[in-house]
C-alpha cells in the first residue's frame, strides 16, 4: 500500500518534496501572493524565455516546444555551466514526446542578455523571486510561472533531473501543455515566417 502510494506520488509529482512544494505554491496562489507572477501585459511580449536551474531539462524542453509553436524563444539556467548538454534521461523523455533536443546546450544567466519585451517563464515560485531580484526592478520585462498555463494550474513544476522516467514524462507533458496554451496568449512573440527563396 505504502509502496504503491510512493510510486504514484513519484510518477505524478517527482518526490514527496515536489508534492509539498506544489501544495505550498497552491496555498500562495489562493492567498493572492503569486499575482505578481501572472502575465499582465500579453501584447508587450516579444520573446518567451524559459528559466529553470540548470537549463538542461524543463526550460530546455520548453524552448523546443515553443520553437515548434512558432514563437521567438530562448532558455537559460540560474545556476549552470554554459555549453553543457542535457542528460540522457531528458533526451529520452523529449524523444518520447517527439520533440528531440539533442542539439540543446545550456546557457547560464550571466551569459544571457535579457531584452525589452521578454517574458521570463520560471518553473517554481522561488525561481520567480530570484529572477525578479536579479532583474533589479526592470519594467520592460515580465516574469510569470509557466505552470499557470497548465490545466489545472501547476504553480510548481518540480525538477525531473535524476528522477524517474515516469516523472520525466509527466513533467514534460505538463510543460508541453503549458507552452501550447501560452502560445495563444502572446501573439506578438510569434517568430517571423521564413522567407522563401525563388
Amino acid at each position: 500500500m505504502i509502496a504503491a502510494l510512493r510510486h504514484r506520488i513519484d510518477a505524478r509529482f517527482g518526490t514527496w518534496r515536489g508534492l509539498v512544494r506544489l501544495l505550498l505554491a497552491h496555498a500562495e496562489r489562493t492567498a493572492g501572493r503569486l499575482r505578481p507572477f501572472d502575465l499582465h501585459d500579453p501584447q508587450a511580449v516579444r520573446r518567451v524565455v524559459f528559466v529553470c536551474l540548470g537549463n538542461i531539462c524543463r526550460s530546455a524542453y520548453a524552448e523546443q516546444v515553443a520553437r515548434a509553436e512558432g514563437l521567438h524563444t530562448a532558455s537559460l539556467g540560474l545556476s549552470t555551466t554554459t555549453g553543457v548538454g542535457s542528460p540522457e534521461p531528458a533526451l529520452a523523455a523529449a524523444a518520447r514526446q517527439r520533440m528531440p533536443m539533442d542539439a540543446h546546450r545550456a546557457r547560464d544567466w550571466q551569459d544571457f542578455t535579457v531584452q525589452p519585451g521578454d517574458l521570463l517563464l520560471v518553473m517554481e515560485v522561488r525561481q520567480a523571486h530570484e529572477v525578479t531580484r536579479r532583474l533589479g526592478g526592470r519594467r520592460d520585462v515580465q516574469v510569470a510561472l509557466l505552470g499557470n498555463w497548465c490545466t489545472p494550474p501547476f504553480p510548481h513544476l518540480h525538477d525531473p533531473f535524476t528522477l524517474s522516467d515516469a516523472y520525466f514524462d509527466t513533467c514534460f507533458t505538463r510543460v508541453r501543455q503549458a507552452v501550447g496554451r501560452l502560445a495563444n496568449d502572446v501573439p506578438n512573440a510569434r517568430a517571423a515566417p521564413a522567407q522563401k527563396r525563388g
